[in-house]
Order: C-alpha cells, then sequence, then structure tokens
C-alpha cells in the first residue's frame, strides 16, 4: 500500500533544516487536497445517495479506528452545532469504543466481533447512512462494520487512500483518494488525514445543503446558543427578511431562537403559521418562499 511505504525523496528528512521539511509538509498538504478532485464525482453520487436515504428520520453512523476514527468523530460531532442535526440521529462506531477518541486501544482495529456488536446493536436500517473511513481500507473494524451495515439494508460510504481495497468493495458508495505515500511512512495523520477531514467536510455539508439546512450560504439552522451566535443568528434574520437587527432580535425572542421561523415571523406571519409553512416544506426555506412567491403572483 502506498501510504505505507517510504518515499526516497524523503528518507533524511530528519537531517534537513527545520525550513525545509516544513516547506515539503506544506506541500504535501496541497497534494492531498488536490487528489481530491479526482473523487468528486464519486463524492456527488454518495452525498445525494445519503440525502434521499436520511429524509426526516433517517441516521449517519460514522465508522472509523485510529486516526480515520477521530477525524470521522470530529466532522459528525460538528454537525448538531452547525446545522442542528439532531444528536439522536447520529452515531458513532469506534474501534475500542469512546476511550479510543484521546488513547490508542491496542488490537481494537482488528476486533472484527467488536464491529460486528457495535453496528448490530445501532440496528441500521435502510434509511440511514453509514460513512468508513480508513486511509489503508484494510483495517478489519472498518471493513466488517460496513459489511454489516451493507447487509442490513443501510447507504453505505466507504472513504479510503489505497485503489482496490476491501474496504471500497464492500462499499455501495466508494470515495477512492489516492494521497500516495507519506512523508512519513505510515503516519496518515498527514496527508491521507487531511485528505479525509476534507472528503468528509465536503461530504456532510452536502448533505445539509440537499437537506435545507443552508439558505442564501447561511446556516439557517443554527441554534444560538451563546452570545456570538444569538448576534450571528440576528444578522442572517435581518438579512433574510430585510429589516433591522432589532426587528431580527424581537423575532427571534418570540419563536426561542429558530431562524428560519423568525425571519417569516419580521415578514408578517404568526408563529404558528411559520411553522406550518416550514413543516410543509421540510423546513426547507428557500422551497417556502418559491411557493409564496408563486401564490403571490397568481
Amino acid at each position: 500500500m502506498a501510504t505505507e511505504e517510504v518515499d526516497p525523496r524523503f528518507a533524511d528528512l530528519d537531517a534537513w533544516a527545520l525550513a525545509s521539511a516544513m516547506e515539503a509538509m506544506w506541500e504535501g498538504q496541497l497534494a492531498a487536497v488536490a487528489a481530491i478532485g479526482h473523487a468528486l464525482p464519486a463524492m456527488t453520487a454518495a452525498t445525494e445517495a445519503a440525502y434521499r436515504a436520511l429524509g426526516d428520520r433517517g441516521r449517519l453512523i460514522y465508522v472509523g479506528a485510529g486516526t480515520s476514527g477521530r477525524v470521522a468523530v470530529q466532522d459528525g460531532a460538528e454537525l448538531p452545532p452547525t446545522f442542528a442535526w439532531p444528536t439522536a440521529r447520529l452515531r458513532f462506531i469506534i474501534a475500542g469504543g469512546e476511550s479510543a477518541f484521546t488513547t490508542s486501544i491496542e488490537g481494537a482495529e482488528d476486533d472484527v466481533d467488536d464491529a460486528i456488536r457495535q453496528m448490530a446493536a445501532a440496528e441500521p436500517s435502510p434509511h440511514d447512512v453509514v460513512i468508513a473511513v480508513a486511509a489503508s481500507g484494510t483495517t478489519p473494524f472498518t471493513v466488517a462494520a460496513l459489511r454489516e451495515a451493507g447487509r442490513r439494508g443501510a447507504v453505505t460510504i466507504g472513504m479510503a487512500n489505497n485503489p482496490d481495497t476491501p474496504l471500497l468493495e464492500q462499499a455501495r458508495f466508494p470515495v477512492l483518494v489516492e494521497t500516495g505515500r507519506e512523508l512519513i511512512a505510515g503516519s496518515t495523520r498527514m496527508k491521507a488525514g487531511t485528505a479525509q477531514k476534507v472528503v468528509l467536510n465536503l461530504i456532510s455539508t452536502g448533505i445539509m445543503l440537499r437537506l435545507g439546512r443552508v439558505y442564501r450560504g447561511m446556516m439557517v439552522n443554527m441554534p444560538p446558543t451563546n452570545v456570538k451566535l444569538k448576534r450571528r443568528a440576528e444578522i442572517m434574520v435581518a438579512r433574510i427578511a430585510g429589516c433591522s437587527e432589532t426587528q431580527a432580535a424581537v423575532a427571534l425572542e418570540q419563536t426561542d431562537g429558530d431562524i428560519k421561523t423568525a425571519a417569516l415571523v419580521v415578514l408578517g406571519y404568526d408563529r404558528a403559521e411559520a411553522e406550518k409553512w416550514l413543516a410543509s416544506h421540510n423546513g426547507n426555506l428557500r422551497g417556502v418562499f418559491a411557493d409564496l412567491s408563486d401564490k403571490i403572483s397568481r
């Protein structure tokens, strides 16, 4: 596997001047991001399938071991505060369990039985989307978990940095990003890890786009849970409704901080009516405005 091979160009990296080593590592990061371009069609197909499966009740289930598992957890953990993705619709299946988030658990990535147990306990269905990540593409825990999810009908997405690997073969939607040899052989927290983070960012954000949790470049499902976010919410409502930030603040108070509902309240709808409009369009504000515009033009 390329990610495990020593790159002759960097065999003496530890003897280089630090400035040269830092430049080489930076260039490696740029190359990792550039390698993602070839995977965009596969990522788009995976994202579209995920959106269609999730609907209003499906879950996102992230799977991984070691570095890949921690990268997966980071992506998933950011969805509730950014897009108000319900924590009940989010699950992590990580080799070694929660303690592996910060500590290396010996032998955990080889524990196929634990992978199957964890996935069985999650009881995935065709409404669920399982995203499994492994730089090598061969990690027994991750491959077994993905296989079990697929057997139970879930939409399975597998992301690896080496071609022709079991994880890609088991995934309904394989995503290959060939980042090649690492500057430090086997240290997939470098190029492979960077690529994984970007791929997961794009897929999860693409899902949220399709689910209507973004409007005109704004995270309109964001829960305003602190002073900074309350201020951001006021600005968003003011931009959407074309009102003052003071009016936006009042509307947000009336709607318990719901940005989309607050925008419709400012535009003259009472809360119940605004919530009804949003419910009829699965929370998609763009769809609400399109429907309202169509009715007004008749």
